[in-house]
């Protein structure tokens, strides 16, 4: 997906954003975008005014290599090591060369403007990096064909991935770009950058990353980096939470001078290292005391979320347990409600109870649970059903019970059932005219 800003930009624009944010290591595509802008999308124009910001980029002209590097003393941070070639000497080398020069300055031009207008009708194919692990792996190749083996450790990874690393593991990273067609470069090769202490020194201390200018990869470094000669060697560290250039040698150089001008610019800029690593590491401290204390908070919080849901659940538990006895005590009151009902509805359908001296009455004595005496007389005509349902329409009988005659002891069938739908009368069920019967709960059974 498209960052914000981006989707009014051509295929080729974005490309160019994203090598230029590969090249500087500019987190903030909005700065990367602004910073094209300015320069008109120049790509090469712009990583080179970036690297050099603020840099102040003099070239310091070492006379015999034998003498110290010299060191840029406004800014104290690039250091660049330039070996010109020998200049004409006598009188004879004079005349020589105020006689070419007329030439040379007409042929340079020329070549120049043949160059600058043959841009238009012909681009240089250079310009497009397709393949730049293909570009890397080739180059390598063909230096191993020719110089062989003992050469030092090539990067092999494209130059944004060697910066990467680079920036990750807070290491130096020398960038060697090989000029093909350049007279020193072959002699560089051989006789410097493959002599042992050399390699040895290059392996131990820093990555290298190497290409050829004639490759598309190493033709798009060359742009950003801006070379004056070859052969040419730029010292790239993290500096100020970016990828920077701290020191540039170009030209011939003999290997014991290769090696004493990367060690002084790496002991110019070690503190650099040293003081990242030391942020690095108070970050890194600071982002695991930050994680322990989030991991701490988050078990606090798990802690409490569980205390109020275990705390819910119990209200839950106890809302559901009261509104639960509520319900039961409202089925109990309608219950009873019903229930008394019932009893004075059975009440008031009891046939009047006869005078006893009625000669079909039957006087009947009703013990009840409570050790309570009930009396009332019945008719010897009447169902078994009327006594029950005396019995039920009396305040202290209980909701279910049975009635027992004894001698001989026998429950009486005062309800009706599917083998006799209608009770007997008192007389069929064998009462005398004076009975005792007893009334036996059967709530609990």
């Amino acid at each position: 997906m498209a960052a914000p800003g981006e989707q009014d930009l051509s295929q080729e624009q974005t490309e160019k954003l994203l090598q230029f944010q590969d090249l500087t290591g500019i987190e903030s595509m909005d700065q990367c975008r602004h910073t094209l802008e300015q320069h008109n999308w120049n790509i090469e124009a712009a990583v080179q005014d970036r690297l050099n910001e603020q840099e102040g980029v003099p070239s310091v002209f070492n006379p015999p290599p034998t003498r110290p590097l010299q060191v840029n003393t406004a800014d104290q941070r690039l250091y660049s090591y330039v070996v010109s070639r020998p200049q004409p000497r006598g009188l004879l080398g004079w005349g020589y060369y105020l006689i070419m020069l007329p030439f040379r300055f007409t042929y340079y031009t020329l070549l120049d403007i043949f160059r600058f207008a043959l841009r238009f009708f012909r681009p240089d194919p250079r310009s497009r990096v397709t393949d730049p692990i293909g570009d890397i792996v080739s180059f390598i190749q063909l230096f191993e064909e020719k110089y062989g083996r003992g050469h030092p450790v090539f990067y092999q990874g494209t130059y944004s991935q060697a910066l990467n690393d680079a920036k990750r593991e807070l290491r130096f990273l020398l960038v060697y770009l090989h000029g093909d067609d350049h007279q020193d470069s072959d002699e560089f090769c051989r006789n410097t950058l493959c002599r042992p202490e050399v390699v040895h020194f290059i392996n131990s201390r820093m990555l290298f990353w190497a290409c050829s200018t004639n490759k598309p990869e190493g033709y798009r470094v060359s742009q950003a980096l801006r070379e004056n000669t070859y052969p040419f060697l730029a010292m790239i560290m993290l500096k100020d939470r970016r990828m920077t250039v701290v020191g540039r040698l170009e030209g011939l150089i003999q290997a014991e001078d290769l090696t004493t001008q990367l060690t002084f610019i790496m002991d110019s800029n070690q503190t650099y290292l040293v003081s990242e690593r030391l942020e690095r590491e108070e970050r890194n401290q600071t982002q695991v005391l930050r994680q322990q204390q989030d991991e701490a908070y988050l078990a606090s919080l798990r802690a409490d979320q569980e205390k109020d849901r275990k705390k819910r659940e119990k209200q839950e538990q106890k809302r559901r347990e009261e509104e639960a006895a509520y319900e039961q005590m409202l089925a109990e009151e309608r219950r009873q409600q019903n229930l008394q009902q019932e009893k004075e509805r059975r009440s008031e359908c009891l046939p009047p109870e006869p005078l006893p001296d009625d000669p079909d009455s039957v006087k009947i004595i009703f013990k009840m649970p409570n050790d309570s005496r009930v009396e009332r007389c019945f008719l010897f005509t009447q169902p078994l059903t009327v006594i029950y349902d005396f019995l039920f329409s009396l305040k202290e009988s209980p909701e279910k019970f049975q009635i027992v005659a004894n001698f001989p002891r026998r429950v009486l069938p005062c309800l009706p059932t599917e083998e006799r739908p209608t009770p007997p009368t008192l007389q069929e069920a064998g009462l005398a005219r004076s009975q005792v019967l007893f009334v036996q709960d059967l709530t609990d059974d």
